[in-house]
């Protein structure tokens, strides 16, 4: 599809996207029951009553949940309600066995807010509309060559405590849902509410989409995207459906308001149903849960409770270690990478430095899945000291990176790296007879090095190196072997 100068603008036409975030919070228990909270049991294994919604059994709030929701409401600058009301949204699928799921509809406990992204170079900011507290549905299962036959349940997730963050309709391109979604899960991990795992089904986003003509006002008739279960697949589904629908308009057609479900294999949007409105759930207030109060002194307390938020730690880092903005983005990416590279910055007084070595070895390894920010086999302490020699030149570069290899990926103790037998050799007597018999042995070399072809310097260096097995100083032996070249001119 051709594209205006405005990016946005695809064939004449500019898309509107708004997303529906679930986070799942990391509460030990479910949000009405004493059920435990975790993933990856067997199947059916962690229900109850309440959770089933079998008669008589009564839910109860659990007030860590409360906690967390107002945690991410304020990390966004929303506004907390201080009376806020659940309700009933009725509606009947396998999975859901009370046929409702508990949420909050016209007094959610979070209203407003702001999430910054970087998009081309700049900032923009989307509004959030809403957060608000709910229960989670069980999960169906479709064995491989089930095909359509038949379908498992499994209802250990039915109670689970979710927040469900509602954006306002201001993002343009899938680009911007991308960085949203991004940016969202980054903050849920900072305040530690929410693991942000896709996979796992902990983070899930439904979006909403819908184009319109260049430089119309109006909203065009929208369609909801579920199913997508990575950042990319949600970005993959807005482009296959902006451009369905830009097509379908171009075609003569007409945009029919229903939820698609994204099917990840055929990378395609499949219709599920027509799209319900607000009112075909049926809300009324759940009679079994009286009002939510949140006191004054129990909001400044959580307020106070906040840590460090990624944007704020950013500049912080470029402020306090000189590093470039662009490293700073890229180490205030979780919190647990930040204090990592924090630590290390500090035992060596040197943030530039700690960057590049941390963004540098151990980046790589963490992404080859041999080191864990998050829990790290190596302290910044070890890693701290190869780059403290490194830095006194007491041992070279390439021995450093060795060093980190074996810490990380060999996983030896520090006590058995051998810095005292690679130390750098910098004794410039010694160099200098090791740099005469290498020219000695290079005089064609020398010849074309005297004649122009200046860049046989990195020769020479790579000669000094093998002869030294990389333990020579770099710089002095560049140096080294210029004056000794330069002496041979006259």
């Amino acid at each position: 599809m051709s594209q205006t100068e405005n990016k946005n603008i695809i064939d004449g036409f500019e898309p509107v996207i708004g997303l529906e975030v679930h986070a799942q919070l990391v509460t030990k228990t479910k949000i009405f029951c004493a059920c435990e909270n975790k993933y990856g049991a067997e199947p059916n294994t962690l229900t109850c009553p309440v959770c089933l919604g079998l008669p008589g059994a009564l839910p109860v709030l659990n007030m860590q949940a409360v906690e967390y929701a107002i945690k991410m409401i304020l990390a966004i600058g929303g506004e907390v309600r201080q009376r806020s009301i659940f309700a009933r949204k009725n509606y009947f699928y396998p999975d859901l066995p009370k046929g409702y799921q508990i949420s909050q509809f016209d007094l959610p406990i979070g209203e407003g807010g702001v999430i910054t992204i970087s998009a081309d170079g700049s900032e923009k900011q989307l509004g959030v509309t809403r957060i608000h507290l709910e229960d989670d549905a069980g999960k169906s299962l479709h064995p491989e060559g089930s095909g359509d036959t038949y379908s498992r349940i499994d209802l250990n997730r039915c109670g689970a405590p979710l927040i469900e963050i509602v954006s306002e309709p201001d993002m343009r391109s899938p680009q911007e849902a991308y960085a949203y979604l991004s940016k969202i899960k980054q903050i849920l991990q900072y305040v530690g509410v929410c693991t942000g795992d896709m996979e796992k089904g902990h983070l899930r986003c439904d979006a909403n989409i819908s184009v319109r003509p260049e430089g119309q006002e109006k909203f065009g008739t929208k369609t909801e995207l579920k199913n997508m279960n990575s950042f990319k697949g949600v970005e993959r589904a807005l482009n296959f459906e902006i451009a369905r629908q830009i097509q379908t308009i171009k075609d003569g057609g007409s945009i029919s308001q229903q939820t698609l479900l994204w099917n990840e294999k055929k990378q395609v949007a499949e219709a599920m149903r027509s799209k319900e409105e607000a009112n075909d759930y049926r809300y009324f207030p759940e009679p079994d849960l009286t009002p939510l109060h949140v006191s004054e002194s129990w909001l400044e307390e959580i307020r106070e409770s906040l840590p460090e938020l990624p944007d704020a730690r950013s500049a912080r880092f470029v402020k306090e270690y000189g590093i470039p903005e662009y490293d700073a983005g890229v180490l205030t990416d979780t919190h647990t990478l930040a204090d990592y590279f924090e630590a290390v910055a500090k035992k060596i007084n040197d943030g530039k430095l700690a960057s590049n070595w941390v963004m540098g070895e151990l980046s790589r390894y963490a992404n080859e899945g041999a080191f864990d920010f998050a829990e790290p086999h190596v302290a910044p302490e070890d890693i701290s000291r190869v780059i403290s020699e490194v830095k006194a030149l007491k041992i070279s570069a390439s021995f450093g990176k060795q060093a980190v290899k074996e810490l990380v990926v060999e996983k030896k103790p520090l006590s058995e790296i051998d810095f005292g037998g690679n130390q750098m050799i910098s004794d410039t007597g010694e160099l200098e007879a090791l740099i005469e018999n290498v020219l000695s042995s290079n005089e064609e070399n020398v010849v074309r090095y005297l004649a122009g072809a200046e860049k046989l310097i990195g020769f020479f260096v790579g000669q000094l190196m093998k002869e030294t097995k990389g333990k020579a100083d770099p710089a002095l032996v560049n140096k080294l072997l210029k004056e000794k070249l330069e002496s041979r001119r006259s």
